[in-house]
């Protein structure tokens, strides 16, 4: 109790600092350093003091002080620094109390990152921490403040001081943790004390290698202390304890990458020389030299980077398409949760083997092949290692020249389907199973060059779909629809051997191929042939094989609907509520795989679809009313609700992929409006389905401007009905709100007249929505409200009622705008508040709106412009909102708003900094504030992988794959 309270005194200190400190009260270190020598006691809470000062300044300043208060209190300890270092000397040469010791050494470890170099380097500090380095008791302090030092990077003016610090260290070391150790096991059964030594070390050596590798690889005295420090790394980097493996496969990555690129780049001597460090011109006479420099740093690593491909190997994390995995009582089941963390590692791990493959395929080749052929001699058989091994395999599809790969998966696949055969018990062949269907998936391009092996392949995914075992199936499936997408015009032509395309004599012992698979894996079994006969470009064999593909569902489809022209109470078994939809799943599943080629099977039972959709839609609405709104929760109404959704679902799937043609509009959206339109506006609240507002939004955007005579029956149908469900708070009718939103957008977007056609009234329903969308909380209608707004406002500044609006709207759209954007809700939307503002500011600077936007009669002096009165208007609105301010502040602010108007990215930085300023955004995680500049350093990261072969996995990109 007494150190929380003492914590919190220290804190609460700090917090007065951040403030007072240095304008009103200047002495404060020379006074704590004079307070520090009156006792040991004391002495020990000054360190605490300033170990939070250093903490509270330099690591969780952003975002909650302004940048120049961060400079100021930055330079105030930057300066008195030298009263701070001798005392922490002083301590650290004549204490004998540990316990100040150890609060000395941690109160340095926070100091350690940003104090000048010379207090380090050229006094006796360093030499002080490795003397206790070796002291058990001082060990893991000492060692995370030399982990400090080894961070700092400036320059080589102490490349000298850096290697005798690492020399002197590594000997130290060897005697502490001798190198023969079987660190992995050490870690596994050693104290708590222990385990954080070796996670420290892992810090040491990451900080190190990072920053001053160069220093100990130029000096061949220094060469053997390397390669032992790497040595003992990749032996860390085995310890079972997923906190330090990342810490390892981050420099690791960092290494390699750096490896590579300089491989890479070979071309470009240029860049290479200076990815070496080498800061000179480049002379002709010097590009040899270089290519010689760079072939002998990768030989002084090769012995490295052969030992850390077997590390990758023996580690590497889960794919995302594994869905087979064991359970902490070693049974094989299906996986039920992702782990994301584990997807991070393995993107992580996959793009460092891929850069290890390229540095030496062979060596890489070699590894993977010996390693398989201990599984298939049973010397090396475990589910774990050959999980790993095919993981790996998987994941550097693509690194390889297509010869080599070729080879190499011939082999691969051959030993895998031997050990398919050879190996006893249902477990086993389930984990085979998965890695077979994972390693294949992996290689379309090796498969679309071998048609034996692909036809092979597809049949043995064929076999797993009967193997009952949990995963098998869904695996197979997914493998499946994968391998087709990638290689679909193989299955339609006559291969050589064979007398018919293989989508024939699929399509021939379908029955029997689907015979044991569950519903949800027949629509993605569907899905993958529809996307086979996609690739057919004789448009009566494709229309054949759809007629076969959809034989089974439509016999189905025309038993029911003709019992249920005998008698309508047929279609009210659940029984039969359920087949029809599943019929109609397959057949979603198939149109989305051939967009406009699905037209003969839609028209054939598109009629008879809305008739049992509105049959559907009357027994739901009588079970509400009769039931009341518990009704619309009972099995049998949330499945007549079911057969409805995927009704429309299978529509929206069919208008959205099918090409823009017409005729395919007037065909299909007429018949709709009564049965999907006005069952909407006729249903209670509860029997609405929110996905006929989806399929509008669809049509609109598909559609466009077609569509602006059929917006006011729309908005007549769902805009009232629909407000007044969605807005009496921000937790009913979820799926409602967003598909709201979404159909406003398409209709302001592609029919904008029909809007401008609504009376006064509406228009403020529509404004309001909007506004009540953006302050929404969820993120996804908050930013579709913002898109709209600003799509409403560039429509309106182009339009003949540009005045108007924004007469009426402007002062209101800003004042929101400016409520969203202070309140700590809604930083996720803040790029878009921020482009609000901009265009609400250059648009009253512009002169576009030519009437005052005030009203003449409860202002007693005109403005000379709009813009006067928007700055002058925006200032009081601040001024009320923010007290705490003061008035020339919020001023400035203000008039650097509008001066930077057309400048994005100084106007968003002058938002930033007011938000700080106003203290809104103080201790608050802000990286929502930034999250723009994210995006852009993402996309660029995607396009230098993209160079790079392999790194984004072949079945990732988006492209046809030249499949011929």
């Amino acid at each position: 109790m007494v150190i929380v309270v003492f914590k919190s005194i220290c804190l609460l200190n700090v917090q007065i600092l951040k403030h007072d400190w240095p304008a009103r009260w200047q002495s404060f270190i020379p006074d704590l350093v004079a307070a520090a020598k009156t006792s040991e006691t004391i002495c020990e809470n000054c360190m605490a003091i300033l170990k939070l000062l250093s903490e509270e300044v330099f690591d969780f300043s952003r975002g909650e002080m302004t940048q120049q208060k961060i400079k100021e209190l930055k330079q105030s300890l930057n300066s008195e620094f030298q009263l701070i270092h001798e005392l922490c000397l002083y301590i650290l040469s004549a204490s004998q109390r540990a316990e100040l010791i150890r609060a000395t050494l941690s109160t340095l470890h926070a100091f350690l990152s940003w104090i000048p170099l010379g207090y380090i380097f050229e006094s006796t500090l360093l030499q002080a921490l490795l003397n206790f380095f070796p002291v058990p008791s001082y060990r893991n302090l000492t060692l995370q403040c030399l982990t400090e030092v080894a961070a700092l990077n400036f320059g080589d003016y102490y490349n000298v001081q850096y290697a005798k610090m690492y020399n002197i260290f590594m000997v130290q070391l060897q005697t502490i943790l001798p190198p023969t150790t079987n660190i992995p096991e050490a870690y596994a059964h050693g104290t708590s004390e222990e385990q954080a030594f070796i996670q420290n070390l892992a810090l040491f050596f990451t900080s190190f290698f990072k920053f001053h590798i160069r220093v100990l690889e130029t000096a061949k005295e220094n060469v053997a202390a390397l390669l032992m420090g790497l040595e003992y790394l990749i032996n860390i980097s085995y310890v079972d304890d997923t906190e330090v493996f990342k810490v390892c496969l981050d420099y690791w990555n960092s290494l390699v990458l750096e490896l590579f690129d300089a491989h890479h780049n070979m071309d470009n001597p240029a860049v290479t020389a200076n990815m070496m460090g080498l800061q000179v011109p480049l002379l002709t006479g010097m590009v040899d030299g270089l290519g010689a420099q760079l072939l002998q740093r990768r030989q002084l690593y090769a012995g490295t980077m052969s030992k850390l491909r077997m590390l990758m190997i023996c580690r590497m994390a889960k794919p995302e398409e594994v869905l087979i995995v064991e359970d902490e009582n070693g049974n094989i089941v299906r996986e039920t949760m992702k782990d994301n963390d584990v997807l991070v590692q393995y993107k992580i791990m996959r793009e460092t083997l891929i850069y290890l493959s390229h540095l030496d395929h062979e060596d890489t080749e070699k590894q993977m092949l010996k390693k398989l052929s201990k599984q298939l001699s049973g010397e090396d058989w475990t589910w774990n290692n050959l999980n790993t091994l095919c993981w790996a395999i998987g994941s550097i599809s693509g690194s390889m020249m297509e010869e080599q790969e070729n080879r190499f998966l011939v082999m691969v696949i051959r030993d895998l389907l031997n050990l398919c055969e050879i190996t006893k018990g249902k477990d086993n062949k389930a984990v085979i199973a998965s890695n077979i269907m994972y390693v294949v998936g992996q290689y379309p391009r090796f498969l679309r060059a071998h048609w034996k092996f692909l036809k092979t392949v597809v049949n043995k995914l064929f076999e797993f779909m009967h193997e009952t075992h949990p995963g098998v199936q869904d695996m197979a499936c997914d493998t499946f629809l994968k391998i087709v997408q990638k290689c679909k015009r193989k299955f339609v032509i006559v291969q050589v051997g064979e007398n018919e395309p293989f989508v024939s004599e699929l399509l021939s012992a379908l029955a029997t191929t689907v015979t044991d698979l569950e519903p949800h894996q027949i629509h993605t079994f569907y899905e993958s042939v529809g996307q086979m006969i996609q690739a057919e470009s004789d448009p009566h064999k494709r229309d054949e094989y759809l007629q076969r593909l959809m034989e089974l569902p439509n016999q189905k489809w025309g038993e029911i609907i003709g019992l249920a022209r005998q008698s309508v109470d047929f279609l009210k078994d659940q029984d039969v509520i359920r087949t029809v939809l599943n019929i109609l799943q397959t057949n979603t599943s198939v149109a989305s795989s051939l967009g406009t080629y699905f037209l003969t099977q839609i028209s054939l039972i598109f009629l008879d679809m809305l008739n049992v959709y509105r049959m559907y839609s009357e027994l739901i609405s009588n079970s509400i009313a009769e039931g009341g709104p518990f009704a619309s929760k009972t099995s049998y109404v949330k499945l007549l609700r079911s057969v409805k959704r995927e009704t429309l679902k299978l529509i929206e799937t069919f208008l959205d992929k099918a090409e823009d043609q017409p005729q395919i509009g007037k065909q299909f959206v007429p018949p709709m409006m009564d049965p999907v339109l006005g069952d909407y506006a006729r249903n209670l609240p509860d029997a609405r389905e929110s996905e006929v507002l989806s399929l509008f939004a669809t049509i609109i955007n598909k559609y466009k401007a077609a569509m602006i005579d059929d917006v006011p029956r729309i908005f007549e149908s769902v805009f009232q009905c629909t407000l007044e469900m969605i807005t009496k708070n921000f937790e009913d009718y979820p799926e409602h709100r967003l598909k709201f939103f979404s159909l406003l957008r398409a209709i302001a977007t592609h029919c904008f007249p029909a809007l401008i056609r609504l009376s006064s009234q509406q228009l403020k329903l529509v404004m309001d929505s909007i506004v009540w969308a953006f302050r929404h909380t969820e993120r996804n209608i908050a930013e579709t409200g913002l898109n709209l707004l600003l799509e409403m406002l560039k429509n309106f500044q182009g339009s003949e009622f540009c005045n108007q609006f924004y007469r009426t709207y402007i002062l209101t759209i800003e004042q929101e705008i400016f409520a969203v954007l202070t309140d700590t809700f809604h930083k996720p939307g803040f790029k878009l508040h921020v482009l609000v503002l901009q265009h609400l500011f250059c648009l009253v600077e512009s002169g576009v709106v030519t009437e005052p936007l005030w009203d003449a009669a409860t202002v007693p002096y005109p403005y000379p412009n709009n813009g006067m009165f928007v700055r002058e208007y925006t200032i009081k609105l601040l001024s009320t909102s923010f007290p705490n301010m003061t008035a020339a502040e919020i001023t400035q602010f203000v008039n650097r708003l509008f001066d930077s108007r057309n400048d994005l990215s100084t106007f968003k930085n002058h938002i930033r900094d007011f938000l700080v300023q106003s203290k809104e955004f103080s201790a608050q995680d802000n990286k929502d504030l930034y999250a723009e500049e994210a995006a852009v350093q993402r996309e660029r990261e995607r396009q230098r992988m993209l160079s790079i072969p392999g790194l984004i996995a072949p079945n990732e990109i988006q492209d046809e794959m030249l499949d011929s």
